[in-house]
């Protein structure tokens, strides 16, 4: 194994690694994008599990699997496969730095064949510590790090390599944020994964989630009420699926975020679906 990391528990890597091996018969044989590849250990699992593996990263230099050519490649670009090429992406820790999620969700939907999924993992801005941070220091990091910063947050340029820039953690996304963008690319969840605890938000959790349950049930009694124009099956169905994610005490705990979304709509037809929903600007003015 090319990284250690995969067998430390504390690595959002050990988690793909175990994730993948107990789905091993569903990826049997698929094709699968590993974008960021990053030095190739996820790749190298997926090759050993029978999967045709396409690695792709910004910095492909620093791929180390032998025997595999990793390309170069720019999420926030069109990624050089055909559309619908792909029966999995795996993104680990890459959606956190890339300036427009949205372009990135959409490329992948461009990827992706129906059903396809997508599996992310980014650190999590839905714990109650990072919120907790976030509300008093706009860090992910409360006393380890500045805020966003053009001194720390520029992880890597190099003109001699590319014309790139690497971003640190400058576009961290919770996971409502996350859900929304998704599904205006075409995305529904498909499942939460949970990584591990993080004591800070463990000790926080019985102090706060009362608050949270409250706040949040008398947002989605008001939510109900209002745009009495959206039918309210509709209104139920997505408030209530928000409701859900957060009130999950697993969600407000955990380090890390590892989600697995499906592509359920062609990029093409979002559109028209979300439209079916809302009132023509016509109709407004």
């Amino acid at each position: 194994m090319i990284d250690n990391h995969v067998n430390i528990s504390k690595s959002p890597k050990f988690h793909v690694k175990k994730y993948l091996l107990k789905n091993r018969q569903k990826f049997f044989g698929k094709i699968v994008l590993d974008i960021p590849a990053g030095n190739g250990v996820t790749t190298e699992i997926l090759v050993e599990m029978g999967c045709k593996v396409y690695p792709f990263d910004l910095f492909p230099e620093y791929f180390r699997l032998e025997g595999l050519t990793c390309e170069r490649a720019n999420l926030l670009d069109k990624i050089p496969v055909n559309d619908s090429f792909a029966d999995f992406i795996i993104c680990q820790e890459g959606i956190e730095h890339m300036t427009d999620q949205m372009k990135v969700l959409k490329e992948f939907n461009r990827i992706l064949k129906k059903e396809g999924e997508l599996i992310l993992t980014t650190p999590s801005y839905s714990n109650l510590k990072a919120k907790i941070s976030y509300l008093l220091f706009e860090t992910e990091y409360f006393n380890k790090l500045m805020p966003p910063n053009e001194l720390q947050s520029i992880w890597f340029a190099d003109k001699n390599i590319s014309d790139e820039i690497y971003y640190g953690h400058i576009f961290l996304a919770g996971i409502q944020k996350l859900r929304v963008l998704a599904k205006l690319a075409g995305f529904k969840i498909e499942k939460i994964n949970f990584m591990r605890i993080n004591k800070t938000s463990l000790i926080l959790f019985p102090l706060f989630y009362p608050l949270i349950c409250l706040s949040s049930f008398l947002t989605y009694k008001k939510s109900i009420r209002k745009n009495s124009d959206i039918p309210k099956e509709i209104k139920k169905k997505v408030f209530w699926e928000q409701l859900k994610i957060n009130l999950n005490p697993k969600t407000l705990i955990d380090e890390h975020l590892f989600i697995v979304f499906k592509k359920e709509i062609e990029l093409d037809d979002i559109y028209f679906q979300l439209n079916s929903n809302f009132k023509k600007l016509s109709d407004i003015t």
